[in-house]
């Protein structure tokens, strides 16, 4: 079973997420320490190529210890997603062919080491966002009057 560390719940209403891919993640010891006691968000993060490697943007990992980091910690620094070459390959051609974006939904521990998720999917527009609203609340009120 694995343990999960933070999941990033607005990407499935911001995002129509089609499919999800799950790769590796290039940490450090304190950040890897900082990240199993959850001290991690994904809220407004995303995944971008530079080159010819994936990496995690805009994630924040807070700090283990403030008194033992180093002294050029970034908490905000872009991590290297580790992904097969033909993954690699194929989430490229996505996103260029159909203008698809690449969002963390969650990170989690699987055979002791930190995965995460990778969302592949489309920003949803205005009134799709309304629409889903409106069925939570209509959810909430039949949940709320039913015997």
């Amino acid at each position: 079973m694995s343990t999960i560390f933070a999941t990033n719940k607005k990407a499935y209403f911001d995002y129509e997420i089609k499919d999800t891919i799950e790769a590796g993640l290039v940490l450090k010891g304190y950040e890897v320490k900082s990240i199993k006691n959850s001290h991690i968000s994904l809220a407004g993060s995303y995944a971008t190529f530079h080159g010819s490697e994936l990496f995690l943007i805009n994630t924040t990992i807070s700090e283990y210890q403030s008194k033992n980091q180093p002294t050029n910690y970034d908490k905000n620094a872009s991590h290297k997603l580790l992904l097969k070459k033909s993954e690699l390959e194929m989430l490229l051609r996505q996103i260029k062919e159909k203008k698809m974006v690449l969002v963390p939904t969650k990170i989690y521990l699987k055979d002791n080491k930190i995965k995460v998720e990778i969302g592949i999917g489309r920003p949803k527009k205005k009134y799709d966002k309304r629409e889903v609203l409106k069925e939570q609340e209509s959810r909430k009120i039949i949940k709320k009057y039913k015997p």
